[in-house]
């Protein structure tokens, strides 16, 4: 972590997503409906396009960093937590991070575009019967620091962020404080999001997403047999393989990319989306994902019988310091002396110092469970009816998404099942 201590400030503002079992919904209030009536020039399929953009191409740097790793992330998590710092941030570090996040602000006012990710949220935030997705935001603030009241109001009706109060001079026990609310909130998937607090800090930002999905096909436990998971050139390892027959489900060839496609529901409004490049065609397929790709598998999707489908019970996890990532996307000066975050406190002197994501994927017979979190610290300045078989026996890829906003909630790439 890199301390500005000449600007005698800290600030850390963590984001988290997570994706898991239990459910309920976010506290409402009447600005928020109000903000959401007066309509959006951002809507949810716009807004799941352009955070598909994001995602692919953050997708892309994590992969030229972790090769032959497993990747698991929320583009959604990540995207929420730095739209809400974007509410604190002017002039260059403000265009530098929407920029990033791939919206053009020639085109899409910024106004516009919180509008749309709160309408977003609220949304994702609808109580359902059978997918179960809870969302939402805190801030916890150091109760010596003024933060702007126009800051915490925009926070709190377009990203339902509540603040409250720590005391960041007794860093084990605000980092407790912090952490159990992100456990609470994951149901334990995420349990320490936070590993380094110290007096310097002066707020923590957390953005949550968790999902839980039941498959509307499930798998039979007493069919899941230990076969093998193919690592490339480097051999094989033995996972617990599930199966199921006769499955009728949306699947496409994509001749082109050299990969197949199918789709995985899930009782309600979401579905996994798997894709299997043909031997030695990761690299191409992966070179090849943006969002013109993605809604050209999901137009082409038509169901198919599919007479064997084999697919590995994992649970894997990752950690990733994105502050060493994001500058790639063009998110650079929120990371340095000349950041501008004076919409917080009204004053110029905070930078971010890291930004810590963490994700959580369980794959099993009766259905998906994640968590992931992302940290964001910021300091002070210094089809026919073909019977076939397809087998994930070897490195795939998988999207989870909502089905009524098309938004990508949940990003993996399975190189190893057994690697956690």
């Amino acid at each position: 972590m890199v301390l500005l201590i000449a600007l005698g400030l800290f600030i850390v503002a963590i984001c988290l997503v997570v994706l898991c079992l239990t459910y309920s919904t976010l506290g409402r209030n009447t600005e928020v409906h109000k903000v959401q009536n007066n309509g959006t020039r951002v809507d949810s399929l716009t807004l799941a396009s352009i955070n598909t953009d994001f995602a692919f191409s953050l997708y892309k740097e994590l992969v030229s960093k972790n090769p032959d790793k497993n990747i698991l992330f929320s583009p959604l998590s990540i995207s929420a937590a730095l739209a809400i710092l974007s509410l604190g941030a002017s002039s260059n570090t403000l265009e530098e991070i929407l920029e990033g996040l791939k919206f053009k602000l020639t085109e899409t006012p910024e106004a516009d575009i919180h509008r749309g990710f709160g309408h977003l949220l609220h949304m994702l935030s609808q109580p359902g019967d059978q997918v179960k997705i809870r969302t939402g935001s805190a801030m916890f603030v150091e109760k010596h620091l003024q933060i702007l009241a126009e800051f915490k109001e925009k926070a709190r009706v377009l990203y339902q962020t509540e603040a409250s109060t720590a005391d960041f001079q007794q860093p084990f026990e605000a980092k407790k404080l912090i952490n159990d609310y992100v456990s609470k909130q994951t149901h334990g998937k995420i349990k320490e999001l936070i590993s380094d607090l110290d007096e310097k800090t002066l707020m923590v930002l957390v953005n949550y997403i968790y999902f839980n999905g039941k498959w509307k096909m499930p798998f039979d436990p007493e069919d899941t047999f230990e076969s093998k998971f193919h690592l490339g050139k480097r051999g094989t390892v033995k996972v617990p393989m599930m199966k199921i027959e006769d499955l009728t489900t949306p699947y496409f060839q994509d001749e082109e990319l050299s990969c197949s496609v199918v789709e995985l529901k899930y009782t309600g409004n979401a579905s996994a989306l798997f894709i299997l490049p043909d031997e030695g065609r990761m690299q191409q397929v992966e070179a090849s994902l943006q969002p013109e790709t993605l809604r050209k598998w999901k137009d082409s999707l038509r169901p198919w019988m599919i007479d064997e489908l084999y697919m590995p019970k994992f649970s894997i996890s990752s950690d990733y310091s994105l502050e060493k990532i994001l500058p790639q996307l063009g998110i650079r000066e929120v990371f340095s002396l000349q950041a501008d975050l004076s919409r917080i406190t009204g004053a110029k002197n905070l930078t971010v110092s890291k930004v810590v994501h963490k994700a959580v994927l369980d794959v099993a017979e009766t259905g998906t469970e994640a968590a992931a979190a992302t940290g964001v610290k910021i300091t002070l300045k210094s089809g026919k009816w073909h019977p076939m078989t397809v087998s994930f026996n070897r490195s795939f890829l998988m999207i989870v998404s909502d089905t009524n906003t098309q938004i990508a909630l949940f990003i993996a790439k399975v190189t190893n099942p057994k690697e956690n």
